[in-house]
This record gives C-alpha cells, structure tokens and sequence, in this order.
C-alpha cells in the first residue's frame, strides 16, 4: 500500500495545509526545512507521465498557490519546488515539493541535510501557518 494514499484516507495522520476534493498537501514529515511541504492527487497516480493534462494544470495552480503561501507564512525569501519523477522518487505516487529557501540556508545542490520539527507542536504550528494563510 501506497503511505500518501493512507494520508489520503485518514489512515495516517498528516499535518494538512491544503485540501479540496482531488488534491491534497500536507507537511514532509522530514522537511529539508520547516515549512517543507508535498502536494499530492489524492487520486494515487505514480508518474507525471500518469497526469493528464487537465490534472498537471490543477496541482501546478495548487502548488503555485502552496509556494506564495509558503513563503509568506515562513518568511522566506523564495521557495525550491521540485518533482522526483521515478529516480529519487522515494513513494511512488505523484508529489511536488515546495521547501522554502532563504540565502544561507544550508541547502546546496540536492545533497541536503534534513531537518527535524522541535516536536509534533511545532509541526502543527508551522502547518497551522501556512494553512492560514491559503485560507485568508
């Protein structure tokens, strides 16, 4: 079984940020950076080459809209948006990062330490942030 498709159904408790009835985000429970977040097809599709055109245009609005949200609620300086497409794709189903950057923020070429929440507070808190503000 798919973990994104078990955040989908509630089996698996995520810290959300975004949902309406085909897409989901939610927090990386191993975030390069706090604030790092996954946007998903609650549908499970594996590859981008899975997405119709209609779908890849919805989850880039959603993600465009995560990446402003992201970066104000965090104040960052910008974001990093990426899709592992197969290699370095570590659950096969269709995810877009979105992990806000500052300079001087440790991260450099795709070698990038992770970066824990304190605890689950803090992961909700930051959750909560960015929740707040695609809401506002």
């Amino acid at each position: 079984m798919c973990v994104f498709c078990d955040i989908v159904s509630g089996e698996v408790p995520a810290a959300v940020v975004y949902e309406n009835d085909a897409f989901l985000g939610f927090l990386d429970i191993r975030p390069l950076i706090p604030g790092h977040v996954l946007v998903i097809p609650r549908d499970h599709l594996e590859t981008l080459a899975d997405l119709s055109p209609e779908t890849i245009t919805h989850l880039f609005t959603i993600v465009q809209r995560v990446s402003a949200a992201v970066e104000d609620a965090m104040g960052a300086k910008g974001t990093f948006v990426a899709l592992n497409n197969k290699v370095s794709q570590s659950v096969p189903h269709v995810h877009v990062h979105v992990v806000p950057r500052n300079p001087k923020d440790g991260l450099r070429g795709f070698f990038w330490p992770r970066h824990k929440y304190k605890d689950d507070a803090h992961m909700e808190a930051t959750a909560a942030s960015i929740r707040a503000v695609l809401e506002g």
